[in-house]
C-alpha cells in the first residue's frame, strides 16, 4: 500500500513538472516576442519610414498593455485554474505576432504589439502560480529561477539565431517563425498541463477578484518588493530588448550578427544566472541583502559602460576614441548575473501572501515589473532622442538605485 502511494506521488511530481516546463516554453516565447526588436530596430524603422527613438517609444504600449492585464490575468488563474488561461492566452500570442508581422507602418505594429502585451500577459505567471500552488517553499524558490532560465531562452534565441534570420530572411521573419513555435508550445500545453479545478478557486465577483490584486499590491508587506519590482526587470529587459543592440552597433561599431554574439552572451547569463542566484540565496540565507547588493552592482556597471562611450570619462581616461567592444561585452556578462536575483522577489511574495493569493499576489508582482518596464522604455526613448545612449544607461543606473533605497526602507 504504501509502495503504491509512493509510486502514485511520484508519477503526481513528474506529471508537475514536465506541465510546468511546457507552460516555461510559453514564457521563452514571450521574451522571443519582446526581444525581437533588439536586433532588427533600425531594419524595422527603416521599413516603416520612423526613426529608431521614435520607434522604440512607440511600441512600449507592449509593455503597458503587458502590464495592465496582470490584474485581470491574476484573477483569472486564481477564478479558473492555469490551463485554460494559458491556452487562452497563446492562442491571443499567436494571433499578435501575425498581426505584428503583417504590419506596413507603425500604427499596424502598435496594434499587433498591444495584441501581443495581452496575449503573453500570463506566460510567466501560469508557471509561477502552479508551482506556487503545488510546491513548498523551498521548492518553489528553486523552481523559479528554473522557470526564469528556461523563458530567457527566448532571449538567446533572439540574438545570434535571430540577426541571422534578418539578414538573410528580414525582420518578419521573425515574427513568422515565432507564431509557428507558438503552435507547439500550445500543443503540449493542451497534451501536458492536466485538467483541474482552481486550487484555491476564488467565487468572488471578478472585480472584486481584480480590485484584491491591487490591494494586496499596494499592502505594506509587498510595498518595498513593488518599487523593486518597478525597475528590476526593466533594467534588463529594456537593455536586451531594446538598447544593447543600437549601443553595441551604433556607439562600439559592431556588425549585426557580432552585436548578435555579444548580446547571445548576455543572455547566456541570464539564463544561468537565476539558477545560481537560487544556489547562493539558499547557502547564506540573507535574501534581502542579496537582492540590494546586486541591484547596486548592477547600476554601477550600467554606469561603468555609459563611461566608455566616446568623449565620456573612461575613454578619456584611457586615451581612446571609446572603450572596445569586448569590455561592453563583458559588462552586459556582468550585468545578466547581477540581476538575475530577480527570481527572489517572487520567493519573498508567495512566502508573504500564501498559496490562497498565490496568483493575486504573484501578479501584482509581476504587474509592477512590467509597467516598470513599460514606464522605463517610454523614458529612455526621450532620454535617447534628447541627450544620446551614454544618458540612456545613466538613466537606468539612476533607476536602479532608488529602487533599491526604496526596497531597503520598506522591507
Amino acid at each position: 500500500m504504501d509502495d503504491g502511494k509512493a509510486a502514485g506521488a511520484e508519477i503526481s511530481f513528474r506529471t508537475l513538472i514536465s506541465a510546468l516546463l511546457a507552460l516555461a516554453c510559453g514564457h521563452m516565447l514571450s521574451t522571443l516576442l519582446r526581444t525581437i526588436p533588439a536586433i532588427s530596430l533600425d531594419v524595422m524603422a527603416a521599413d516603416f519610414r520612423t526613426s529608431p527613438q521614435a520607434l522604440a517609444s512607440l511600441t512600449s504600449i507592449y509593455h503597458f498593455a503587458f502590464a495592465a492585464s496582470q490584474v485581470p490575468v491574476g484573477a483569472a488563474m486564481d477564478r479558473f485554474g492555469v490551463r485554460p488561461v494559458s491556452l487562452s492566452l497563446l492562442c491571443g500570442t499567436i494571433i499578435g505576432t501575425l498581426a505584428s508581422g503583417l504590419a506596413t507602418g507603425p500604427e499596424g505594429f502598435l496594434f499587433g504589439q498591444f495584441l501581443l502585451g495581452v496575449a503573453t500577459s500570463g506566460m510567466l505567471m501560469c508557471p509561477m502560480t502552479l508551482a506556487a500552488k503545488q510546491m513548498s517553499a523551498a521548492r518553489f524558490g528553486l523552481w523559479s529561477g528554473i522557470i526564469l532560465s528556461v523563458g530567457n531562452i527566448g532571449m538567446l534565441l533572439s540574438s545570434s539565431p535571430l540577426a541571422f534570420v534578418v539578414e538573410q530572411w528580414g525582420w518578419r521573419a521573425g515574427f513568422w517563425i515565432s507564431a509557428g513555435f507558438g503552435a507547439v508550445v500550445a500543443l503540449a500545453v493542451f497534451a501536458l498541463v492536466p485538467k483541474q479545478p482552481a486550487a484555491h478557486a476564488d467565487n468572488s465577483s471578478p472585480l472584486s477578484q481584480m480590485t484584491e490584486v491591487l490591494r494586496i499590491g499596494l499592502s505594506r508587506p509587498l510595498r518595498g518588493l513593488i518599487a523593486m519590482g518597478l525597475v528590476s526587470l526593466a533594467g534588463s529587459l529594456v537593455l536586451r530588448g531594446w538598447w544593447g543592440g543600437p549601443w553595441l552597433m551604433e556607439i562600439k561599431a559592431l556588425g549585426r550578427i557580432e552585436a548578435g554574439n555579444a548580446l547571445g552572451f548576455f543572455t547566456l547569463a541570464l539564463i544561468v544566472g537565476p539558477v545560481l542566484m537560487g544556489i547562493l540565496d539558499r547557502a547564506i540565507g540573507r535574501r534581502r541583502e542579496l537582492l540590494a547588493a546586486s541591484h547596486s552592482l548592477a547600476a554601477l556597471l550600467l554606469a561603468v559602460m555609459a563611461a566608455g562611450a566616446p568623449n565620456y570619462p573612461l575613454s578619456e581616461l584611457f586615451g581612446v576614441t571609446a572603450v572596445p567592444a569586448r569590455f561592453d561585452g563583458a559588462l552586459l556578462v556582468l550585468f545578466g548575473l547581477t540581476m538575475s536575483a530577480q527570481p527572489l522577489l517572487f520567493g519573498m511574495t508567495q512566502q508573504l501572501a500564501g498559496p490562497q493569493n498565490a496568483g493575486k499576489a504573484l501578479s501584482a508582482l509581476n504587474l509592477s515589473f512590467f509597467l516598470g518596464a513599460a514606464l522605463m522604455q517610454s523614458s529612455t526613448g526621450m532620454v535617447a532622442a534628447l541627450f544620446g545612449l551614454p544618458a540612456v544607461l545613466l538613466f537606468m543606473a539612476a533607476a536602479l538605485i532608488l529602487g533599491t533605497i526604496l526596497f531597503l526602507i520598506y522591507t
